[in-house]
């Protein structure tokens, strides 16, 4: 029988302020990125970078991460990659050029894609002898993903605002280095002996960031010219040896079997359109306050937080008890109409207009639509694996995520930039191309819930059942 470890809710504490930082960097960066546009000289099309740079890394090496995680010990995996994590934020401050910025962000990522997957190793080793303090517990580790988000909106404001960009990187390092004096709270267990499939992370990794780079360029070099078409080829030949690989090594990264699971593949291409949709919104909605209202960076922020607020309200306290009455299906399908709904109102956006009416509202319902949505996806994509591949399941459905973000912002901002936002300084032109993203947004979550309706099973399932067992009763989180 194994022993309960008695410091295990404040080990609770540093994993949850791993799950906090590694969230907040995907948000701080938003109000800053004019600010980071002028000073390092991006271009329109090219400022995403500072965005995808990390999300690309993060993502495609989330499953990487894992398997480390597995063979070194989760401990280990935690402490490296805060220590990788710290190296990228140093790096990210002090760059002087676009180029050294996005290797310090890339950096990071790769820093998130190691603490991420032992975070959850970790948790899983102090509270799973006790469903209910699992529950708990989990509860807790959630919460601390919109509060990341939220902390991220409103801290890049003041750092921007009041000191400089390059604080919103400074503040990583003295809370890694708090982090790592204090994982000697978390349990220390001997990895096991196997094999790690460096090919297959080499080959997803650098297939989705030729992804990437292809669509960015195209609007510019054109989407026939030859070098766009040999860096999609090269895309689709790297992710293909991918697929190659997983059915041919031992220990692969993503056993292909795993998608014979009834729902996964339906549920993560579902996550895969609503990280396309949410992340561009977010995105082009920061350019459109600052510069084509005129925000500075800590309004920006501000004006952002009320949507950030709701979503943490809703997903700790609202979206579990309807995921377990109403199963994920209804959840993820009418979360996503809601997000396309908000999104298509944000399309409305005038070169003279308002935050009370062009941007609150439209924006608040866009967030119950991703607060709706986001969880009921993601617990019906790991409710129906065996419990020894659960870990790898919620691998998958975080790599699908981060994947449909950079992908769905890398198109969005080719299309944005086709109808003026790469217009610096002329609002109408900036407004027409930033509705044009909302709508191309729109059209993403839209299509999410459509192939969910269609493809997913129906009535409550299996997802509502975890959900149910795991969400916490106010009694029971207020203990």
């Amino acid at each position: 029988m194994s022993t309960v470890n008695p410091r295990r809710w404040w080990a609770l504490l540093v994993l949850a302020t791993a799950q906090f930082m590694v969230i907040m960097d995907t948000s701080i960066i938003g109000v800053a990125l004019p600010e980071m546009q002028r000073d390092l000289g991006f271009s329109q099309g090219d400022l995403q970078w500072v965005f995808n740079a990390y999300v690309i890394a993060f993502g495609g090496l989330l499953l990487l991460g894992g398997r480390l995680s597995d063979l070194l010990g989760a401990r280990r995996i935690f402490v490296s990659g805060w220590v990788v994590l710290i190296a990228g934020s140093v790096v990210a401050a002090a760059a002087s050029t676009a180029w050294v910025e996005i290797v310090g962000r890339a950096v990071q990522g790769v820093g998130g894609a190691l603490i991420a997957p032992a975070s959850m190793t970790l948790l899983m080793m102090l509270f799973g002898h006790d469903s209910r303090e699992l529950g708990k517990a989990l509860a807790l580790y959630g919460a601390a993903a919109p509060a990341g988000g939220t902390a991220g909106v409103f801290l890049g404001g003041v750092f921007t605002e009041w000191a400089s960009w390059p604080w919103i990187f400074i503040i990583y390092i003295p809370i890694g280095v708090a982090t790592l004096f204090a994982t000697g709270l978390l349990p220390s267990v001997a990895g096991r002996r196997g094999s790690v499939d460096i090919l297959g992370a080499v080959s997803v990794t650098a297939g989705l960031a030729l992804t990437v780079f292809a669509v960015v360029r195209a609007p510019e070099v054109g989407w026939g010219a030859s070098e766009t078409v040999l860096e999609l080829v090269g895309a689709a030949a790297l992710l293909i040896l991918f697929f190659l690989v997983q059915r041919s090594v031992k220990a692969p990264l993503m056993p292909l079997g795993v998608w014979r699971t009834p729902g996964l593949g339906i549920s993560n291409l579902a996550m895969t359109l609503l990280g396309a949709a949410w992340i561009p919104m977010w995105y082009f909605l920061n350019l459109y306050l600052q510069q084509v209202l005129g925000y500075g960076a800590f309004a920006s922020g501000a004006a952002l937080l009320p949507m950030t607020g709701l979503l943490m309200v809703f997903m700790t306290l609202i979206t579990a008890r309807l995921l377990g009455r109403f199963g994920a299906k209804p959840l993820i399908v009418g979360g996503l109409l809601v997000l396309a709904a908000g999104l298509v109102w944000l399309s409305a956006v005038e070169p003279t207009g308002t935050f009370p009416v062009d941007v609150l509202p439209a924006s608040l319902v866009a967030a119950t639509g991703m607060s709706l949505a986001y969880i009921p996806a993601m617990m019906a994509a790991i409710s129906n694996v065996p419990q020894e591949q659960a870990g790898l399941a919620s691998g998958i459905v975080n790599t699908t995520y981060q994947v449909g973000s950079a992908l769905g912002l890398a198109a969005l901002t080719a299309l944005a930039t086709s109808q003026g936002a790469g217009e610096l300084g002329d609002l109408p032109a900036l407004t027409e191309g930033f509705s044009a993203a909302f709508l191309g947004a729109a059209g993403a979550a839209a299509a999410g819930a459509i192939l969910t309706g269609l493809l997913m099973g129906g009535g409550k399932n299996a997802a509502a059942a975890p959900a149910a067992e795991s969400a916490p009763s106010a009694d029971r989180v207020d203990s």
